[in-house]
């Protein structure tokens, strides 16, 4: 469904990510595992065509198709979708108003706000004095209306409370089984929504580069045991195989 091959990405003439290269299958809940400032949240904006972030080399491929020169309505009406880990305010835009704008077809917006405990923010101006847990909510639901293809989770444990916790979870695998094959990109720095959302590989991002490629669960212990550098070192010092045959 995804592919970066070998791009490199620029943020104010400075590189921040580079050579990177990943595939996310149709149906694939990939996880991008790193600490903070390497680099993962500046992916997602690349890939979804964010003005400021320049993919210098390489090129993004969506369902066969090269979107480098898409604009990001372009990219979101291909079915790609984000979750901001930081969304703005929009002063004077009820969230009722945002959703009648992206809902897919058939989208009940009453009856899934009732699902989602989300009726008393439809008409509240988007993301105005919202707390941490509620911006996600508000976020994911918006995703949940679009029903994207390939759905970007920024760190959408980031903020949470143990008590929205388990319903960020629930917002996210009702987003996840919209559509039959729909693919996600997760990126997490702790490795708490795993808890409740299960993702079938995973890398690290560290220093602008893509290492560890695997189970998820493996790499966030290897992770909590040795930290991140420890576990880039370890996949660094990884023997070749040999191909001899005895």
């Amino acid at each position: 469904m995804l592919e970066l091959k070998n791009i490199t990405v620029e943020v104010e003439g400075k590189t921040v990510l580079g050579n990177i290269s990943m595939e996310i299958q149709d149906g694939e809940k990939f996880a991008l595992f790193g600490p903070n400032g390497s680099g993962k949240t500046s992916l997602l904006m690349a890939i979804m065509g964010f003005s400021g972030y320049l993919v210098t080399t390489g090129s993004i491929v969506f369902n066969g198709t090269e979107i480098n020169k898409l604009s990001t309505d372009e990219r979101a009406r291909l079915g790609i979708g984000l979750m901001f880990q930081r969304p703005p305010t929009l002063k004077g835009v009820r969230l009722r108003q945002m959703l009648d704008v992206v809902k897919s077809k058939g989208f009940n917006t009453q009856g899934e706000a009732a699902k989602f405990n989300m009726e008393g923010f439809l008409d509240r101006e988007i993301n105005a004095g919202f707390s941490g847990g509620e911006l996600k909510r508000s976020e994911l639901f918006q995703l949940l209306a679009s029903s994207p293809t390939l759905a970007l989770f920024d760190e959408p444990e980031s903020g949470v409370d143990l008590e929205n916790m388990e319903l960020v979870g629930r917002m996210m695998n009702s987003i996840l089984r919209t559509k039959d094959g729909n693919s996600a990109l997760i990126i997490t720095h702790t490795g708490y929504i795993f808890e409740y959302v299960e993702a079938d590989r995973g890398c690290v991002l560290v220093g602008g580069q893509v290492h560890c490629f695997g189970n998820p669960r493996d790499i966030l212990d290897t992770v909590r045991e040795h930290g991140y550098e420890g576990c880039v070192a370890c996949h660094r010092k990884r023997p070749k195989k040999s191909h001899n045959r005895k």
